[in-house]
């Protein structure tokens, strides 16, 4: 997931079992709903897109 976020400029995606996110210039945005399950996932997500930019540069 975090390679899909990395790669594409914006966009939305939906994880099963938890939800729709939104993502832009390699980010996950912070989540209309804000339960401590999605703020994780999006917390989650994030890292290992700045985990990925970090080892491609």
């Amino acid at each position: 997931m975090a390679k899909y976020v990395k790669i594409l400029f914006r966009g939305r995606l939906y994880i099963k079992d938890v939800g729709a996110f939104e993502f832009d210039k390699g980010k996950i945005l912070i989540p209309k709903v804000k339960d401590k399950l999605h703020l994780s996932v999006m917390s989650e997500v994030n890292r290992q897109v700045m985990r990925l930019q970090t080892e491609m540069a």
